[in-house]
């Protein structure tokens, strides 16, 4: 038996970038941060932060790219691709990344658990709409390879 499943609870490290492939298709993406914590032999707190490269396809993107914002709580369930493609220079480069297939939104960052929407700011000031319900979305259709846009 095989198994290709990965669970991330992270902060986003940036907003999510919301592009479209050829076909129309809505694709996002983002980085999320996640630590480890632990003791070392001197008995010493040791801390490492690793980053997550993340893809999110269809409805789930669009959703991702208008309610995720940098620095917020996620948690991201999907499965490890690893690809390889060419750059501008013609350098073959290879990534390790993670398609979700279902991403739940934690609370955004400084605003002590209460959920806020984006409003633009006016005058110079930051306004708050009151607090919405955000939907999680399952990604239930199949990303053909032609659909990719790198």
């Amino acid at each position: 038996m095989n198994l290709n499943k990965v669970l991330l609870i992270g902060r986003l490290t940036g907003d999510p970038q919301l592009r479209a492939t050829k076909s129309g298709q809505s694709v996002a993406v983002f980085s999320v941060a996640t630590n480890r914590v632990w003791m070392d032999k001197n008995n010493q707190k040791q801390e490492e932060v690793e980053y997550h490269n993340i893809v999110v396809w269809g409805k789930q993107a669009e959703t991702a790219s208008k309610f995720l914002l940098k620095g917020q709580m996620v948690l991201v369930e999907g499965r490890i691709q690893s690809r390889e493609y060419e750059d501008k220079q013609g350098v073959k480069r290879r990534v390790t990344e993670i398609v979700a297939e279902r991403i739940q939104f934690g609370p955004k960052a400084g605003s002590g658990g209460q959920s806020v929407n984006r409003v633009a700011p006016s005058a110079g000031a930051e306004q708050a709409a009151p607090a919405a319900e955000i939907p999680t979305i399952n990604l239930d259709d199949e990303v053909k390879t032609e659909d990719l846009p790198f």
